[in-house]
């Protein structure tokens, strides 16, 4: 193999680029606008950082946050000490850093948008504004708006989420995770260096709908939008049935992160899983022949993490819309995160990347009675020496 065409310059297609090239592979990236800006991009679980270490071992800025605040209509909230703290970057910082990284690799770095890919021969051409490269073989991470029919998952209606959000002024210690009646999503408020991410993602909901609800959040929380930039972006958020058939693979190419709809499917995490596969398409390449290599590349997503992901899908409407205990699920999350030490471990590990959604049934079961006693405990001596429980 020749030449590899790396179609998108996100956190997916700078990593395949710096893996593939550190390989000794001619790699090109192609992407628009290099590094750029969105309003829920930039936080890192540990599951991330603890795959890649350099992730968290680097001097690019970033903030290391170790609280998160979790509340819910009917349940007030509750502060969550994290074992395991978030990364929370600049996406502009973090999407230079895998550049950077990428090019140091070897890999050549072309600030020019992809028109067309086209069969030709046994390889591609690749065509721009400014012209055409041939390539033997495609890595597609043009991110979820794809413009590139033949290759890539295809997002209908019910499979996107909308997030968008403000860059305001401010500075905390802490993440604050608001759940909303009636709403598969959240509101989040992320502090980054420099200033706050405030936005929310929802899905099969309108983008303006989405926003009114935002805005009614930040004027309840003082929180002022007038003059912030407002960024707004397109998630994957498969449905069940969308796993199925999921376009990950073809002849000649491979799609990586957004591309492939490799998001998850209740917290929208997203760049895990763009390093994740991009790092996967990378091993098939190089391990096995081109012609293998897609098969060999869904193979390896299922047994990795796309199954759980496929199954985080069921769970999302009930996680959102569910109800447990005569309560809506948020907010029994938020009460059972507070009275109780077992369930805020299991929290622990879901904010970590840890705990996957196949075992999280098991876990629950197996933790059920304990839990519930804990709870029951917790109320009473709640209601002997009232005061407010750190998770």
């Amino acid at each position: 193999m020749k030449r590899v065409a790396i179609l998108g310059g996100g956190p997916a297609g700078a990593f395949a680029a710096e893996q593939l090239s550190s390989a000794g592979l001619e790699t090109v990236v192609f992407d628009d606008k290099l590094a750029w800006e969105k309003p829920c991009g930039g936080g890192l679980t540990f599951k991330a950082y603890h795959q890649y270490p350099f992730l968290i071992e680097n001097s690019t800025p970033k903030k290391v946050i170790g609280e998160t605040v979790l509340a819910a209509p009917k349940a007030g909230d509750v502060t969550l000490r994290l074992r395991n703290p978030i990364l929370i970057y600049s996406r502009f910082d973090l999407n230079r850093m895998l550049l950077e990284r990428a090019e140091r690799a070897g890999a050549r770095i072309e600030q020019a948008r992809v028109t067309e890919m086209t069969r030709s021969g046994a390889g591609w051409q690749i065509r721009t504004k400014s012209g055409s490269l041939d390539a033997d073989y495609c890595i597609v991470a043009t991110g979820a708006r794809n413009s590139l029919r033949n290759a890539g998952t295809v997002l209908t209606q019910s499979d996107a989420m909308s997030a968008l959000g403000y860059f305001v002024p401010g500075d905390r210690e802490q993440i604050d995770i608001q759940f909303l009646p009636g709403l598969e999503g959240y509101i989040w408020v992320f502090p980054r260096c420099g200033h706050l991410s405030v936005g929310i993602c929802g899905k099969g909901e309108r983008a303006q709908s989405l926003r009114q609800r935002l805005e009614a959040y930040m004027v309840e929380k003082g929180i002022s939008w007038k003059g912030a930039a407002f960024f707004s972006h397109l998630l994957p958020s498969l449905e069940t049935a969308s796993w199925k058939r999921n376009r990950v693979a073809g002849d000649g190419w491979m799609a990586v992160g957004d591309a492939a709809g490799l998001v998850d499917p209740i917290t929208g995490e997203g760049i895990y899983y763009a390093m994740r596969s991009a790092d996967l398409a990378a091993k098939a390449l190089l391990s096995e022949i081109s012609e293998l290599a897609g098969q060999a590349y869904h193979r390896m997503l299922r047994r990795d993490f796309a199954a759980d992901l496929e199954f985080g899908s069921r769970l999302a409407k009930r996680v959102f819309f569910g109800r447990l205990f005569f309560g809506s699920v948020p907010a029994r999350m938020v009460q059972f995160t507070r009275r109780s030490p077992r369930f805020a471990g299991v929290m622990q590990d879901l904010f970590a990347g840890s705990q996957s959604y196949l075992g999280l049934k098991r876990r629950l079961l197996d933790n059920l009675n304990g839990s519930l006693l804990e709870v029951a405990m917790n109320v009473s001596l709640h209601r002997l020496v009232p005061g407010r429980v750190r998770a």
